[in-house]
């Protein structure tokens, strides 16, 4: 089978149009004391033994997303850990907080831009953001420039797990295609710990609930408003396309979502503050919000033995397609908006296909223009991309290109 060609007209259209990483340089993250690395637009493979770093190179670069990146873990524990001195091999359990750094220089139609975040020196939990030098408010900055996706091993439990990973899921999706999601998402998450606090604690007067569960109503609906728009867009185009990843339908499951299609989104904001309200009186089954939501998927398939079956009662190999027949419908629907597509970080993605999807993954990457970072333990998965990708081999905190 002849390697792909990145000649496609859809490249070909997008060319002039890709944002794409060109630079990474690290300080402390993770195995990494020090790093930079030059690349092109073209998808990068990562491969190299496990242990060997290729995960935490894909972890650096999901910071330019808003959140705790791919691994979802406390910023404090991103930071390099110092290995034990000889004779005493004992390290910590409980790690120390290291500052730590990355940064990017993206190639953009509009020219060269420079951003950069981390952990500095005295923090534990806040991330410094800097675009071209300057100080930036939040990581959602770095998301108006570039969309961040990830599918990584953990998530294939995606389906099976609670409701809780699935929105997540959902909220990175949102998130990339519009950036104000995150400031939505955090602006109802404070407003809720302060309002869960008072409630356990017994104080608060009437104003200070009624204040808190406004900021509840206005924002809660807001960002699931977002949710209910994202879950259409991706319904529609993976009902248009059709290829070896089985299209997914896709539902929001909820008392906000039910109301959020039954009414106006000024009398769902209405309903949540009398359901909150109701509450703190006690009443059965109130306490609504979009905290409480979850994401159905099931598997669209005519003809095939799963068609309409939820994806938790499909198998391990129907969930893995199922979740990258999503992500790849999100990537078009941003490229569609922005006028280029996301990063893509592909964690193993490859080990777990077979050959037809392997390969028609690889082209679906390259018609969109995007830059893939991929890893994998052998390089021959990657065979198909043949010039169409740059490869390096991951060793001892180093990369090689191959």
């Amino acid at each position: 089978m002849s390697p792909i060609r990145d000649t496609t007209a859809a490249a070909a259209a997008h060319a002039t149009a890709r944002v794409a990483v060109s630079r990474l340089t690290l300080s402390n993250v993770r195995s990494y004391a020090a790093l930079r690395v030059d690349v092109d637009h073209r998808p990068v493979v990562l491969t190299g033994h496990n242990g060997a770093g290729k995960t935490n190179l894909l972890e650096a670069l999901s910071f330019l997303a808003p959140g705790r990146g791919l691994r979802g873990v406390r910023l404090a524990q991103v930071g390099r850990q110092q290995p034990p001195r000889a004779g005493n091999p004992v390290i910590s359990v409980v790690p120390t907080t290291v500052p730590w750094a990355v940064a990017v220089t993206l190639t953009t139609p509009d020219g060269p831009i420079e951003m950069g975040t981390g952990l500095a020196a005295g923090t534990t939990e806040r991330r410094t953001v800097h675009i071209n030098g300057q100080p930036a408010k939040g990581a959602a900055a770095m998301a108006r420039h570039m969309g961040v996706l990830w599918l990584t091993p953990a998530m294939d439990r995606l389906f099976v797990d609670g409701p809780g990973s699935r929105r997540k899921f959902l909220d990175r999706l949102v998130t990339s295609f519009d950036a104000d999601h995150a400031g939505r998402m955090a602006a109802y998450d404070h407003a809720y710990r302060q309002r869960l606090r008072l409630m356990k604690d017994g104080g608060g007067d009437a104003p200070w609930f009624a204040a808190l569960e406004d900021t509840m109503a206005r924002h809660g609906i807001a960002l699931a408003a977002a949710r209910h728009d994202v879950v259409a867009r991706l319904n529609r185009d993976l009902s248009a396309v059709s290829g070896p990843f089985p299209a997914a339908t896709l539902a929001l499951v909820g008392t906000v979502d039910g109301w959020l299609s039954d009414m106006p989104a000024v009398d769902a904001e209405d309903a949540l503050r009398r359901s909150l309200w109701d509450e703190r009186r006690g009443v059965m089954g109130a306490g609504a919000g979009p905290h409480r939501s979850d994401l159905g998927v099931a598997m669209s398939a005519p003809g095939h033995a799963s068609h309409g079956q939820p994806a938790a009662l499909c198998s391990t190999g129907e969930q893995k397609a199922l979740l990258i027949s999503i992500l790849l419908a999100q990537a078009r629907l941003q490229r569609a908006r922005r006028g280029h597509a996301p990063l893509l970080l592909l964690d193993e993605v490859a080990a777990h296909l077979d050959e037809n999807r392997r390969r028609a993954l690889f082209e679906e990457v390259l018609r969109l223009g995007a830059q893939a970072w991929m890893t994998g333990t052998d390089a021959a998965l990657f065979r198909d991309f043949g010039e169409s990708a740059q490869f390096y081999t991951v060793e001892n905190g180093a990369l090689k290109l191959r």
